[in-house]
């Protein structure tokens, strides 16, 4: 009876394999007929959004701090499909790197939804006095402010003219930045690890020190992340470090100002078109930027500005605080 059933066993893997080759048979031959076809070549990225994006950018690098207005192709921030309902009627805001990129993008939705807004640069004034254009354009008053949010001073001189012009503060935005990529630890030097620090979270940790007496229940703070502090970077190794700190600097800061009534929440970007990554990359590489995703190309930042809205407004994040929210055009980012 053993030997019988030894070999009724034999006979059904048999026949599985058999199936299993048939089936990956199958599969080959749909394979070859698409690669005759020319279906296995590259597909044009996905568009899923309000309107179509661009999915090709130029081979360009510009030097830093990078100016919005050198860029060949110009980041989409307007976001005209997006319609204001008043989510932040009455409010102030202070957006530090708010003359270009995802900083303008979110200053003009703010703009939209009825709050007033400061823009915190450090010296590309030709970027902050059009970001300042497309805020009054939406019928809201804006301030330019330029300095270093490395220095504490300026941290809190900041928002005391913030406070000064609006009367109040209810949201601040941390989204100044610096980014060099290095191919090796060895070539980061100590003046530079310094320097991506001090700008990326110590510039955090000041404005949000600056801006806490004045921030009342309702308020909130939205810093800005990044998939590298999520996921790490084989050559952005100083600004996936603060990255990463930014996080949990969000998800300590905020159980430390629940009790205030306060939420605090971070929005970690993946790769968008904005004058960061052409001021870093050459240019080369900066043509291929965001292609590794799954969307197959970058963001614009129209595309990130409504999550900070939506962070910013008690009417739809009241219950939120503590989260960093991936929007990174891949699947699973967390």
């Amino acid at each position: 009876m053993k030997q019988q059933g030894d070999t009724s066993h034999k006979q059904s893997a048999e026949a599985t394999a058999d199936k299993h080759r048939n089936l990956q048979k199958q599969q080959d031959q749909k394979d070859n007929r698409k690669a005759q076809q020319g279906g296995g070549g590259e597909q044009k990225p996905p568009q899923t959004g309000a309107r179509e994006m661009p999915s090709d950018l130029p081979a360009q690098h510009i030097a830093k701090p990078g100016i919005e207005a050198e860029l060949q192709l110009q980041p989409q921030f307007r976001a005209p499909h997006y319609k204001g309902s008043e989510k932040l009627l009455g409010m102030a805001a202070l957006i530090t790197g708010g003359d270009s990129g995802i900083g303008r993008a979110v200053a003009v939705l703010y703009a939209r939804e009825g709050a007033d807004v400061a823009i915190v640069y450090l010296s590309e004034h030709e970027d902050a006095a059009e970001t300042r254009r497309h805020v009054e354009a939406e019928g809201r008053r804006c301030i330019l402010i330029p300095g270093d949010v490395k220095d504490p001073a300026f941290c809190r001189d900041a928002v005391q003219r913030t406070v000064d012009a609006f009367g109040h503060l209810e949201i601040l935005v941390n989204n100044a930045a610096f980014q060099e990529h290095a191919e090796s630890l060895e070539d980061i030097t100590e003046e530079r690890f310094d320097e991506t620090m001090r700008t990326n979270i110590y510039g955090y940790f000041h404005m949000a020190k600056a801006a806490l007496p004045y921030l009342k229940e309702g308020s909130s703070i939205i810093n800005t992340g990044s998939v590298v502090g999520l996921q790490g970077s084989q050559q952005l190794l100083d600004y996936s470090t603060t990255k990463g700190a930014i996080h949990a600097f969000t998800k300590s800061l905020a159980s430390n100002l629940l009790k205030k009534g306060i939420r605090v929440n971070a929005v970690a970007p993946g790769p968008v078109w904005t004058p960061l990554n052409p001021a870093d990359s050459p240019a080369e590489k900066v043509a291929e930027f965001g292609k590794q995703t799954e969307f197959g190309r970058a963001a614009q930042p129209e595309e990130l500005s409504p999550a900070y809205v939506f962070l910013a407004a008690p009417s739809c994040a009241g219950y939120i605080t503590g989260i960093v929210l991936p929007v990174t055009g891949s699947v699973g980012a967390i």
